[in-house]
């Protein structure tokens, strides 16, 4: 169902991010919602600069953080229409380019490659469980 689905793509989402180097703020996977992910900003990287370039080039929009958080993570809806393997590769891919562009050392195709894996062997348990 609908709600399987979103925790498919978060998984794959987050497979992504760890393979890039990026640090999740909920360490504990089941304190995580399956809706929003909140990734730590890496040291030196301009969060609103990183959100702008997102929606100008990719017109992908992420939220800053609130209140204390405000300018420590990034915010990422899996919601309705975004919660789609082709988002999720595309978001990985334009924050891969993006981070990259800042001098953040993330490891060139990791993240798209690993979220790949991830949709792969969900797709392969699925096919063998039917």
């Amino acid at each position: 169902g609908r709600w399987e689905r979103h925790r498919t793509n978060q998984l794959a989402l987050i497979a992504g991010l760890e393979a890039m180097g990026l640090d999740l703020l909920v360490k504990n996977p089941a304190e995580r919602l399956p809706t929003v992910t909140a990734v730590m900003i890496p040291k030196g990287i301009e969060d609103v600069r990183v959100r702008t370039q997102m929606l100008d080039e990719f017109n992908i929009e992420i939220a800053g953080g609130l209140g204390p958080l405000k300018g420590k993570i990034w915010r990422v809806g899996l919601m309705g229409y975004c919660s789609q393997k082709p988002n999720v590769l595309l978001f990985l891919a334009a924050m891969e380019k993006i981070l990259l562009e800042m001098g953040f050392r993330a490891p060139e195709g990791a993240g798209v490659a690993a979220a790949i894996r991830n949709y792969s062997q969900v797709e392969s348990a699925t096919a063998s469980a039917r």
